[in-house]
């Protein structure tokens, strides 16, 4: 029997978006998680764009463009009713955004409650790298913060979209031809891209943990977020990381815009395509 597929709405609050760029970025993103996602995990959902602020279907997770992010805040949270809906920071002028709401709608899908465990070797930092280590975590599934800078993303029709960890990823050993990201970019499991986070629960001291690779120009850091507290675990988690990770993302962004540079080409070059198709239907 299949399950009814999950409903997820594109919404912009700043009104510095114009429609055609959220339609459009609503297509790729539908494309991520109808063709790519599915192929890792079990999901069926869509990604649409809603026209109106104010006007929020029944059943439909909102995924929000937002101009602030309090630094207590991040991105994913839970309504009164422990429904998931998601903000996302528009960065105006660019769309730059598009990756990280790709971001929250993947992690979103994945795990709707925000409190998905996944128990598997444990890890430790040596020698400036991520390595396993004696023991067991339950890892937090964030599908998205091991690989989740910039430079590991892909493009759909030329917008940027996050790479994700498969289910592999939790697996014991690495086994060679194995997909542990949907890029590739991660070739073994519980590896830690630069740029990205891993959060765990370390039962034995029995509080939340993070090993952080934020600044790619330093070693990783593990980092105590002790006890969690509040609606769920991403929630905790965001509420101690989201601030300091967007901070070095923007860092980042201006100073290696290369990236979208080359993505605001392709899409020139799609738009153009797409002007020349219509004039064979004048």
């Amino acid at each position: 029997m299949h399950s009814l597929p999950i409903r997820v709405g594109l919404v912009d609050t700043t009104n510095t978006v114009d429609a055609e760029t959220m339609s459009a970025v609503a297509a790729a993103l539908n494309v991520q998680v109808t063709r790519d996602l599915p192929q890792a995990w079990h999901v069926n959902a869509t990604v649409s764009y809603l026209p109106n602020k104010e006007k929020i279907p029944q059943g439909v997770w909102p995924v929000q463009l937002v101009k602030i992010l309090p630094p207590h805040e991040g991105g994913f949270h839970l309504t009164k009713h422990h429904q998931p809906y998601a903000k996302v920071l528009a960065t105006p002028g660019s769309n730059e955004w598009t990756i990280d709401a790709s971001h929250e709608i993947l992690e979103m899908l994945v795990d709707s409650a925000g409190n998905r465990l996944q128990a598997s070797e444990a890890i430790r930092i040596l020698g400036g790298d991520v390595v396993d280590a004696p023991g067991k975590f339950e890892y937090l599934v964030e599908v998205c913060d091991p690989c989740e800078a910039d430079e590991f993303g892909y493009q759909i029709d030329g917008y940027a979209m996050s790479d994700f960890i498969t289910p592999h990823y939790y697996d014991y050993v690495a086994v060679a031809g194995t997909r542990y990201s949907f890029t590739g970019a991660i070739k073994r499991p519980r590896q830690l891209l630069k740029g990205g986070y891993i959060s765990f629960v370390n039962l034995e001291l029995d509080e939340v943990q993070q090993i952080l690779w934020v600044d790619p120009a330093h070693p990783p850091v593990l980092r105590n977020l002790g006890p969690a507290s509040g609606d769920s675990l991403r929630a905790f988690v965001e509420s101690k990381t989201h601030h300091e990770v967007n901070e070095r993302r923007a860092q980042s962004r201006g100073t290696a815009p290369t990236v979208f540079g080359r993505l605001r080409e392709y899409r020139g070059v799609l738009s153009e395509a797409a002007k020349t198709r219509a004039a064979y239907y004048r």
